[in-house]
């Protein structure tokens, strides 16, 4: 499927928000953070998605801005967009920080994260980084070895070991600074998806 499909896939699912007024489609997404406090949640849970559509609706309206409904208990306001400060966790995370599930731009630099987090963050991240680069070898690097598909297959089976590790054992340390967190549980230039992923 072509990312212009899915776009327009995602723009459909989407459409089930559209009727809400905003008042309506506020007090869903408090009501749905209340349900997503307390825990470590992968991207692609359904519920996750669902957030995700309305999240990016309420972010057009500026909806939190408009302070229509309470936000629960623990939930921050994002210094990137002044909604509650739900972070997404990703492979990424030294180079971009911690990403706001609602406008998608940093939500805390990586610098500015507890020390404890940074730690246990940038271990993980050092070990993947080396993982994840076998799906972007250049033609130099795939001829290095002798067999660049079984290569490919094996940081594939890494990567997937690697991203339970940060689902099962990183992202829960988070919660004892943040009332929730969503955490990356694919990873496309290896074609780990999330069912490849057991915690």
């Amino acid at each position: 499927m072509s990312e212009s499909r899915n776009e327009r896939l995602w723009n459909e699912y989407g459409e089930a928000f559209e009727g809400f007024d905003d008042h309506t489609l506020a007090r869903w997404l408090s009501q749905t953070l209340g349900q997503l406090q307390g825990q470590a949640w992968r991207y692609s849970h359904p519920l996750i998605n669902t957030y995700r559509l309305a999240a990016e609706l309420a972010h057009d309206r500026q909806i939190w801005l408009k302070r229509l409904a309470n936000t629960p208990a623990g939930f921050a306001d994002a210094p990137c967009c002044r909604a509650p400060a739900l972070p997404l966790l990703t492979r990424d995370c030294i180079e971009t920080g911690l990403i706001c599930m609602h406008c998608a731009e940093t939500l805390v630099p990586f610098d500015e994260l507890p020390a404890d987090l940074q730690t246990a963050v940038r271990q993980w991240a050092a070990d993947y980084a080396p993982v994840h680069a076998v799906a972007h070898w250049e033609d130099r690097q795939r001829k290095s070895v002798s067999d660049y598909d079984k290569a490919y297959e094996d940081a594939a089976m890494q990567a997937e070991k690697l991203l339970a590790v940060a689902g099962g054992k990183i992202a829960p340390t988070f919660l004892d600074h943040y009332p929730a967190i969503v955490w990356e549980d694919e990873d496309q230039c290896l074609e780990v998806r999330p069912d490849d992923i057991e915690l």
